[in-house]
């Protein structure tokens, strides 16, 4: 998109054109470190794709070689003093984004991620589980912190038996309680890349860059309409779909995280709008990729759409 294909051919968009060791990519759905490697990874594609020794040579990061490597393999979240030699060289130097605002964007990104390695979500509790298993409770429940940790669920039951006595509301509404977030978190959460489902840049004779190709000289601190025309290629019907912002100088230009795409049927175009205003100078480069209503990658091993502009004073 923005002069790219809508999540384009997977191998080649992937691992690159280079010659040498074929490229790891990371996949999102392993967890926050590989996520944050494939934001990265996706960042250094935006810039061009440089090698890593002219990321040091060329581009002044001050890491080895192997440490801007490791930071894109998704094995463990890369140090801050790493993250920023990576990603100061390529947003900063190569793409002219704000420092300051490029800093503050990644340092959220990266803290994000670390504290979701620190702490990561409980799993919810299924009905195979045992009774004596802890769940988390919501409301008054006490905390470890006041003196007891969460109820287990043979003691959530005696609670709700006791409440059946004070009246019917209790006895319906508990063991909603207990079954309704594991339901609603795995009840119908399909599986991606679905057979059949297809996507393509333009179609028809029609360009996919609608406004705004590659290039544009656009202005600070006004806003402009990026459209991109996708086609439904597959034979799977596209309901409750949206782009979502996967990298990129999203702190140089700044928009909506996701925007809606229009439900299309196979073999239908599709315009996607998305309202983009710049805050500072240089070549401006935005990935983005298609999700589900959960904002799960649709088109996981794919590359995505983008636009990229030049704003000026």
């Amino acid at each position: 998109g923005g002069g790219g294909t809508v999540d384009g051919d997977g191998p080649a968009a992937e691992q690159g054109t280079r010659r040498g060791r074929r490229a790891i990519v990371p996949d999102p759905a392993d967890g926050p470190a590989a996520r944050f490697a494939r934001a990265l990874l996706d960042l250094k594609r935006s810039a061009g794709d440089p090698s890593y020794d002219a990321m040091r040579a060329e581009l002044g990061a001050a890491a080895s070689k192997s440490a801007l490597s490791g930071a894109t393999r998704g094995r463990a979240l890369p140090s801050w003093v790493i993250t920023w030699e990576f990603v100061r060289c390529l947003a900063v130097k190569k793409l002219g984004g704000d420092e300051n605002a490029v800093r503050r964007e990644w340092r959220d990104l990266w803290e994000a991620a670390n504290a979701e390695l620190a702490n990561p979500p409980e799993s919810p509790v299924t009905d195979n589980q045992s009774v004596t298993e802890t769940v988390p409770v919501t409301g008054n429940a006490r905390t470890p912190e006041h003196g007891r940790g969460p109820l287990s669920r043979s003691r959530l039951l005696a609670v709700g038996g006791a409440l059946a006595l004070v009246g019917t509301l209790a006895v319906v509404v508990l063991p909603d309680l207990l079954r309704g977030s594991a339901q609603g978190e795995t009840g119908a959460a399909p599986s991606y890349p679905i057979p059949g489902d297809d996507s393509g840049f333009g179609g028809g004779g029609f360009p996919g860059d609608v406004t705004y190709p590659d290039g544009t000289a656009v202005h600070v601190g006004v806003t402009f309409d990026k459209v991109w025309r996708l086609k439904n290629t597959g034979t799977v019907p596209w309901r409750g779909r949206q782009l979502q912002i996967a990298g990129g100088t999203t702190a140089q230009c700044q928009s909506l995280t996701r925007v809606p795409v229009p439900d299309t049927d196979p073999g239908q175009l599709a315009e996607v709008h998305v309202s983009v205003t710049p805050r500072a100078t240089g070549v401006c480069h935005v990935m983005w990729k298609m999700v589900d209503d959960r904002g799960t990658l649709v088109f996981p091993n794919r590359y995505g759409v983008f636009y990229q502009v030049t704003v000026v004073d």
